[in-house]
């Protein structure tokens, strides 16, 4: 694929991972959206060899489905993987809390109350999709000043995750998305001032407190079939 002389660089394979679990992250690829290798060539500016290492490893995250003869999909998780995403991360956050909390500094406290104000004034604004992804990233945040890169790179993919199990099973009327997002944002506030009094126990007691409640949250069971002549009678 030719370039000219004024061009941006093509992104490398880290950039485009990235991009891809960046919008699944913001809930623009939803749980079986299709990926097909030319548009996502396309829509880079790179050949389909440069695009298929890259869903393979969203596989192996268990992100991307990848079916043959059909090709990729963003994966639509199960009710078991779904709780599996949920028991490791009461698993593995309290350990990265506890971390965060021997190593941050001033100004990363400051960062993680942006990041809950943000969150906040998203869902005042209506705005799920944004509200949702800030959610993640103040997660995110503890992860990467706890500094221990091997469960850092597992949470973020738990992350990923965590948005499509979101996306597929959480309550559908649009007050009840409100009323959970809400809590979490309070939730998030009630483990910062823990983080703030440098109490590693009750900020892990808060932490697995806010997972646990978010998994209660979730619906698996199938929406009930509509009452058509009640649906449609004026």
């Amino acid at each position: 694929m030719s370039r000219g002389a004024n061009a941006a660089p093509a992104p490398s394979d880290a950039d485009i991972y990235e991009r891809v679990v960046g919008a699944i992250l913001d809930h623009r690829l939803t749980p079986g959206t299709k990926l097909v290798e030319d548009r996502l060539a396309g829509a880079f500016g790179v050949s389909r060899t440069r695009i298929r290492p890259v869903l393979v490893r969203l596989a192996s995250e268990q992100v991307v489905t990848l079916t043959p003869n059909r090709g990729a999909s963003i994966a639509r998780p199960t009710e078991q993987e779904a709780r599996e995403v949920f028991g490791a991360r009461r698993l593995i956050e309290p350990t990265l809390v506890a971390l965060y909390i021997e190593r941050a500094t001033q100004a990363d406290l400051r960062r993680l109350t942006q990041c809950i104000d943000g969150e906040e004034a998203a869902r005042h604004a209506g705005d799920m999709r944004r509200s949702i992804r800030l959610s993640g990233d103040f997660h995110l945040q503890i992860a990467a000043v706890a500094g221990h890169r091997t469960l850092g790179r597992i949470l973020r993919e738990l992350v990923s995750r965590t948005s499509l199990v979101l996306m597929a099973y959480s309550p559908a009327p649009a007050r009840e998305r409100a009323e959970a997002n809400a809590c979490g944002c309070r939730e998030h506030r009630t483990l910062l001032a823990a983080i703030r009094l440098r109490d590693a126990r009750e900020a892990a007691r808060c932490m697995v407190e806010h997972l646990t409640r978010l998994e209660t949250e979730l619906r698996f069971e199938p929406p009930a079939e509509p009452d058509l002549a009640t649906l449609f009678t004026t």
